[in-house]
């Protein structure tokens, strides 16, 4: 992981006469960071192209689909009128709270999992049963337990957001190279010293992925926490939107979901290859 070079390597570099070239952390990291492409773009807009041209063309029933310049028109309202922020604040709120709550608990619970076999054991069972349960199934539990205010709704958000992490952290952890643990216990790692220096910074690549999971999880379990007596956020807006018959407004608040869930997502990427910095890896071109 260190990028240290092996006899071997310096001589077969030496016998076939080419210098031995080691890429800096920078070098690699600008190798792996993904560049924006304007390939990306053309679906997405040639979908919106046909969607407008169907509707001005009364391919679409207005009455139960919108326009996507109806659509802008109305996040524009939503805008100038200062409500968007209002449901933005409100959704980015309770999503990172519970992101934040679901994921300290599931590195908390997945590192004592990966480590220690009785604590998986114990847990691993149970999280897996419970994991398969939907989001709307725990609504009417969780407003019995902690009523309809913005407990209940975090505490669901966290929930959502904790199984992926815990999953990944176990699987990574327990998937570690059996090399890197022999050669750091002939170095008198033990313990503490042995999942510090090996075990964590080993799994760190599938907990990265697992922070990515958890938090479009905790976006997916928003909808349902807003359900719970929510007077605003995006969940709101898009029920208001559904039964007041305004798909303009219900759509709008889909394609908010979706740009906020890239975001937040890009920004996750982001600190991923930064933490990550240290691998060479391959990275498809173009």
């Amino acid at each position: 992981m260190t990028g240290l070079t092996t006899t071997s390597d310096r001589a077969n570099a030496t016998d076939l006469s080419l210098p031995l070239v080691e890429a800096s952390p920078k070098e690699r990291l600008n190798h792996r960071s993904a560049k924006f492409s304007p390939l990306g773009l053309i679906l997405p807009l040639s979908l919106l192209v046909m969607w407008e041209v169907a509707a001005r063309s009364g391919w679409l029933d207005r009455t139960v689909s919108s326009s996507p310049t109806e659509i802008l028109a109305e996040i524009w309202t939503l805008l100038k009128t200062g409500q968007l922020w209002v449901h933005l604040w409100a959704t980015f709120l309770r999503v990172f709270s519970g992101f934040f709550l679901g994921t300290v608990v599931a590195l908390v619970l997945g590192v004592a999992s990966g480590i220690f076999r009785i604590v998986y054991r114990l847990l691993n069972p149970a999280v897996q049963a419970i994991r398969s349960v939907p989001s709307y199934a725990w609504v009417p539990l969780f407003i019995l337990w902690f009523g309809i205010f913005e407990t209940s709704k975090i505490l669901l958000i966290g929930l959502g957001a904790f199984f992926p992490l815990y999953l990944s952290t176990v699987t990574g952890i327990r998937g570690v190279d059996r090399k890197l643990v022999e050669v750091g216990l002939v170095n008198d790692f033990r313990g503490w010293n042995l999942a510090t220096h090996i075990l964590i910074p080993a799994s760190l690549p599938a907990v990265m992925v697992g922070l990515r999971q958890a938090m479009g999880l905790a976006w997916m379990f928003v909808v349902a926490a807003e359900l719970m007596g929510a007077t605003h956020g995006l969940g709101f807006l898009l029920i208001d939107g559904q039964t007041t018959g305004r798909p303009s407004t219900l759509i709008a608040s889909i394609l908010l979901f979706a740009v906020c869930g890239k975001l937040t997502d890009g920004a996750l990427a982001w600190v991923s290859d930064r933490a990550l910095s240290w691998q060479d890896v391959y990275r498809l071109e173009g």
